[in-house]
């Protein structure tokens, strides 16, 4: 167990190789059987509808605006045959905050969506529920059971970004606190409910903005143990109007040395992934040998942070060679981790 100056000893550090090596050995406690897992899902953006305007986000249109959509259930259906076709076995499905779409509207798309389809549904986010909740006049844990008993599976960790007041005030001032954040986490645990938790970093925070982040992460999972996975990536700059000020992208030492503290910190959650959607291939994966133990999706469709700049692109079989050229046994997932296929 790190203790939070360790940590910044760590980031301060040169010594990439240590660390990786530190963090490498901890993934093996977690993962004895040399297996590296994937997903194949999609993430269907129901909505670009946002009142937040957060200053890292290129992809939310205004209520109103010409670019604006939600998409009728038409179009989200033919998303997830296509994505059972390709062997699919989850959505991820998110969007902005809209201000006009009551918890009625979500219940009547996730029980269609269950009765016509044999898929699981890594829905919603912390941000997004609050919405639901303040829209509806509902608590949280009214909110979560409601979408629960509709269909909802797990709730993804986007919204976190870094966990830390005094940054989410200057990147996303109007979106939830810290304390919200973790609320509906906390209230989807007890309702057992899984979720993931997650870290936008390289956004102008300071390192002791991520340990404090990653701090508050292991407290909630030592409290309630929800959390399945835990996903960083790096903040990516293109048409987002933050990327006036942050000058330059994290570079792929930054992103293996955070990976590793990541995974050593992180001693309560068992998954780590490392990302090939703003890193790459290559990148994602050493991020194996670093402590990542599962590289995520293939990602048939995402919309988000391709619109900052992110153009990687994977096939299943892409991951499957980068997990067996790394040492590693490929293994299919579901959105629980639980990896049974015979693969």
């Amino acid at each position: 167990m790190l203790t939070p100056q360790q940590a910044l000893d760590m980031f301060r550090s040169h010594d990439l190789i240590g660390i990786g090596m530190e963090a490498d050995q901890m993934r093996r406690k977690f993962h004895p059987h040399n297996v590296a897992s994937y997903i194949i899902d999609r993430n269907i953006n129901y909505t670009n509808v946002c009142t937040e305007y957060c200053s890292f986000c290129a992809f939310y249109r205004p209520n109103g605006h010409a670019e604006a959509y939600v998409h009728p259930k038409e179009v989200i259906f033919q998303k997830i045959q296509e994505t059972i076709d390709l062997g699919g076995t989850g959505v991820l499905m998110q969007g902005g905050l809209h201000p006009d779409l009551p918890i009625e509207w979500y219940e009547d798309l996730f029980r269609s969506i269950k009765q016509n389809y044999k898929i699981q549904l890594h829905v919603l986010s912390a941000p997004e529920i609050l919405n639901i909740a303040e829209i509806s006049k509902l608590s949280i844990s009214d909110t979560i059971a409601r979408l629960r008993d509709a269909g909802l599976d797990s709730i993804p960790g986007a919204g976190a970004e870094i966990l830390h007041d005094e940054v989410r005030a200057r990147i996303a001032r109007l979106k939830c606190n810290t304390e919200e954040w973790l609320s509906v986490h906390r209230a989807a645990h007890k309702l057992g409910v899984r979720t993931t938790a997650t870290m936008m970093w390289g956004c102008g925070e300071t390192i002791e903005h991520r340990i404090h982040h990653l701090q508050v992460l292991r407290d909630l999972q030592e409290e309630t143990g929800g959390f399945t996975a835990f996903i960083p990536w790096s903040f990516q700059r293109d048409n987002t109007s933050l990327g006036r000020f942050v000058k330059e992208e994290a570079t792929s030492v930054e992103f293996l040395k955070t990976l590793a503290i990541c995974r050593l910190y992180l001693d309560n959650i068992v998954n780590i992934q490392t990302s090939w959607v703003t890193q790459g291939l290559k990148v994602c994966q050493v991020g194996l040998r670093f402590g990542g133990n599962d590289v995520g999706s293939v990602m048939i469709e995402e919309n988000v942070v391709s619109q900052a700049g992110a153009q990687f692109q994977a096939t299943e079989e892409d991951l499957r060679r980068i997990i067996r050229d790394a040492g590693f046994i490929p293994k299919q997932r579901d959105t629980l981790y639980r990896t049974y296929f015979l693969n």
